[in-house]
C-alpha cells in the first residue's frame, strides 16, 4: 500500500474535472504552487498582486497557481464465464488488479467509479471518493464471480460499452480489464469509448494456458464446452493445430490493438502469470497508465 500511495492514475489529455483534487492542470487557480505571472487588471483579487514585483518594476502583477482538480475514473471488470480460466485465474488476477487501481485512484481524491460488464453492464459502485469508500470498494470487488455458461450470457462488448457511455458522460479516464473474448465486432463496441472527452485504456488478460494450449493440457481427442455460451465443439488437437491456433490467437490480439488505435485508446495486453507487483509497479506505469 505504501507503494501504490506514490502512484497516481495518469490521463493523455488534459481532461476538466469538477473538484478539488491532485491532478494538476494547465487551468489557472488558487493552490499553493506558483505558475505565472500576468498583468493586474480591474477587478482581479488584491490578495493576488505581487508587492515585491511592484517596488521593482513600479507595475501591478498577479500571481497565478497551478490549480488541482480531481478526475473522473472508471473501472470496468469483466465478469464473463471466460475469465474463470487458468493458472493464476484470469478473474481473480484482473480483481487484483482493479483493486490496485481504484485504491490509487480513491486516494489521490479522484472520482472513481467500478462497473462489471458480461452481455451488458451488471452491477455498478460508482461517484466514490477519497479513502473512505476503500473498503467498499474492495467488498464489491471481492464478492464478484465470473457467470457461469449455465447463464447462457456471453460477453457482448457493443451492449456493454454503449450503456457506459450513456451512463457516465463525464470527461475522464476509462480502464477496462478484459480477456476481450467476444464474439461481436470490437471495432463497433470500441467507438462508444472513444471522444475527445474520453481518455481508454484497455487491458488485455490472458492465462498462459491460452497462450499455449499444451500447458493447460489441451491435447488429443478432445470436447470442448464454450465457457461463454456453452458451445460445444469436438476437435483432436494436433500439433500442426496448435500452430494453427496460436497463429489466429495472435491475428486476433493484433486486430484488437489495431481497432484500439484507430479509435485512439490504448492497449497493453499481458499474461495472468506474470508477478502482480510486475504489472502494477512495472508494467503499468511503462505504458502511461500510472506514474
Amino acid at each position: 500500500m505504501r507503494q501504490l500511495d506514490k502512484l497516481d492514475v495518469m490521463s493523455r489529455k488534459m481532461l476538466r474535472g469538477s473538484q478539488q483534487g491532485e491532478r494538476r492542470t494547465k487551468k489557472k487557480g488558487q493552490s499553493v504552487e506558483f505558475a505565472d505571472y500576468r498583468s493586474y487588471v480591474v477587478g482581479d483579487d488584491l490578495r493576488f498582486i505581487d508587492w515585491n514585483l511592484y517596488m521593482r518594476l513600479d507595475k501591478l502583477f498577479i500571481r497565478l497557481f497551478m490549480e488541482e482538480e480531481d478526475l473522473s475514473v472508471s473501472i470496468v471488470l469483466d465478469v464473463t464465464g471466460s475469465m474463470d480460466y487458468g493458472e493464476p485465474n484470469k478473474l481473480e488476477y484482473a480483481k487484483k488488479l482493479c483493486a490496485a487501481l481504484g485504491y490509487i485512484s480513491l486516494t489521490h481524491h479522484n472520482r472513481t467509479s467500478l462497473y462489471t460488464m458480461a452481455d451488458g453492464l451488471l452491477e455498478s459502485s460508482q461517484g466514490m471518493r477519497g479513502r473512505r469508500p476503500i473498503p467498499q470498494m474492495l467488498e464489491f470487488l471481492n464478492r464478484q464471480q465470473a457467470l457461469s455458461p449455465d447463464a447462457q450470457r456471453p460477453g457482448d462488448m457493443t451492449s456493454t460499452f454503449k450503456s457506459l457511455a450513456v451512463q457516465n458522460q463525464l470527461p475522464g479516464v476509462t480502464i477496462v480489464v478484459s480477456d476481450f473474448w467476444d464474439k461481436g465486432d470490437v471495432s463497433d463496441a470500441f467507438r462508444f469509448l472513444a471522444g475527445d472527452k474520453k481518455d481508454t485504456y484497455l487491458i488485455h488478460l490472458l492465462s498462459p494456458q491460452e497462450v499455449d494450449p499444451v500447458k493447460g493440457k489441451v491435447v488429443g481427442d478432445l470436447r470442448l464446452t464454450d465457457l461463454e455460451d456453452g458451445d460445444i465443439a469436438e476437435v483432436s488437437v494436433s500439433p500442426a493445430l496448435v500452430k494453427k491456433y496460436k497463429a489466429t490467437l495472435q491475428a486476433y490480439c493484433n486486430h484488437i490493438k489495431d481497432q484500439a488505435h484507430r479509435r485512439g485508446l490504448a492497449y497493453m495486453i499481458s499474461e495472468t502469470d506474470v508477478p502482480f507487483e510486475v504489472m502494477v509497479l512495472q508494467y503499468l506505469r511503462q505504458r502511461g497508465l500510472l506514474a
